[in-house]
This record gives C-alpha cells, sequence and structure tokens, in this order.
C-alpha cells in the first residue's frame, strides 16, 4: 500500500533495532518505520491493542504503523507521539514496557470502534488508508529548503 501511493519503501533483510521498512524521501531524508498488526482473529474487544512492546526512548526519524486487520485501520504515531500516550508497565513480567489500546468496545452490539482520543493518528479515511502523513514528513526538508532559497 505505501509503494502503491508513492513512497520509497526499502526492507531491511533482519529485523534489527526495530525497523521493519526505511522510507526515502526525494531529497534523502529517511525515517525508520516499525510494524506492528493484530490479526482478525484476536479476542473480541483487542482488535487494536497493542501490547509489551519494548520502546524505552523516543528516537528521532522513528515512526509506528499499527494496523488492525478486523478494524482494516492504521494509526501512525511517531516515537515521540508513542512515547507519550502509550502506558508503561510498572511492574510485573513485563515492566519497563508499553502498551496503547486503539479500539474501544460495544458489548451489546459486539462492535468494536477507533477511540476518538486517537482520531489525530489515524491514516484510515473511509475504506482507505492514506499515508499523506509520511510524505510530509519526508518532504519537510525539502520544503524547508525551498522557503528559505526564496
Amino acid at each position: 500500500l505505501m509503494l502503491k501511493s508513492g513512497l520509497d519503501v526499502y526492507l531491511p533483510v533482519v529485523d534489527d533495532d526495530g525497523i521493519d521498512a526505511i522510507l526515502r524521501g526525494a531529497d534523502g531524508r529517511k525515517i525508520d518505520l516499525q510494524i506492528k498488526a493484530r490479526s482478525h482473529n484476536v479476542i473480541f474487544g483487542d482488535a487494536a491493542l497493542f501490547a509489551a512492546l519494548n520502546h524505552p526512548e523516543v528516537r528521532e526519524g522513528y515512526y509506528f504503523l499499527f494496523y488492525s486487520e478486523r478494524m482494516d485501520h492504521m494509526w501512525l504515531m511517531s516515537s515521540a507521539e508513542f512515547v507519550a500516550h502509550a502506558h508503561q508497565n510498572k511492574n510485573g513480567k513485563n515492566i519497563g514496557k508499553r502498551s496503547i489500546w486503539f479500539n474501544g468496545k460495544n458489548t451489546r452490539d459486539r462492535t468494536e470502534h477507533p477511540k476518538p482520543q486517537f482520531q489525530r493518528f489515524s491514516i484510515t479515511k473511509g475504506r482507505e488508508h492514506d499515508f499523506a502523513r509520511l510524505h510530509g514528513i519526508l518532504n519537510t526538508k525539502l520544503d524547508q529548503l525551498e522557503v528559505s532559497q526564496s
């Protein structure tokens, strides 16, 4: 989907340092992307629960793309946004790890829905996934150069 949207995507040979894809802009700017997905088969209510993620610090140029297959919904967060909005476990076997829950549920109707507080991170528009934010991040440097030269 990212390739179809015109993004220049590279896949590392190994999943080293939590990087699943590297995206490059026209001027050489790059971002590292960690992709997390929940399958269609998770228990009801957990369609967009991403738990026990090992991400202790903010990393410049590092983003998370979260995907819920059952909801067919995606959220994009920078490392700083993730750290700010995720819950960090204070005790137990997953101490220090972070979790984020993008969906709510209606038990009477047995439906799941995106939580409104995460709407600004959603890149799903109707039935389409819009990668405009990634395009914008990758082209920011080029746009700033054009402004400063005029």
